[in-house]
């Protein structure tokens, strides 16, 4: 497969995914910055409302109180974000039940061998399994499903986690 055939699957898988959870979720949609899911930051702000936040740890507060106003927050951030909002997780959102997707790059796996990044790459899932926080990964084959799995446990009231490999989008294709 060539990679422009490679950059092309990505951003149909990229809308795919956008196009799910605008259909399925009331939002809000809180993302900070992250190269892996552009294509898809891209997509989504086309359907519906986002807000870039400077922090993880903020938009995981921010989506907090979405959710106590009745609302179904998705946060979109990088592995590395995750680590930096454990704390607003397990002392707000797990305790409180507040439920909320977090859909996250999987920096430092796979395609993403960058030094800085690897130690977050092999402890992300764990990390979700330490706070109770089951994670779906996002494939290619069904995208459409992939959200679906992972909203199902969100809409049950617990926190979810739709975990987005590099290249996923198409990220490295132009590399």
């Amino acid at each position: 497969m060539t990679l422009e055939v490679t950059a092309r699957s990505g951003l149909q898988v990229a809308d795919a995914v956008a196009t799910s959870l605008a259909r399925r979720v009331s939002g809000p949609f809180y993302f900070t910055p992250d190269g892996l899911q552009a294509p898809l930051l891209e997509r989504l702000a086309a359907l519906v409302p986002t807000q870039n936040v400077v922090r993880e740890d903020t938009a995981v507060a921010m989506a907090a109180g979405a959710r106590l106003a009745g609302r179904t927050p998705v946060v979109l951030m990088q592995n590395s974000g995750l680590g930096q909002s454990v704390n607003a997780l397990a002392s707000l959102v797990l305790p409180y039940r507040l439920a909320m997707l977090l859909v996250v790059g999987m920096r430092g796996t796979d395609l993403d061998t960058t030094e800085e990044n690897l130690v977050m790459g092999a402890i992300t899932e764990g990390l979700l399994t330490a706070l109770g926080i089951p994670a779906h990964r996002c494939g290619e084959s069904d995208p459409e499903g992939d959200v679906a799995a992972a909203l199902a446990d969100v809409n049950a009231g617990r926190t979810a986690a739709l975990l987005i490999k590099p290249g996923l989008f198409g990220w490295g294709a132009s590399r």
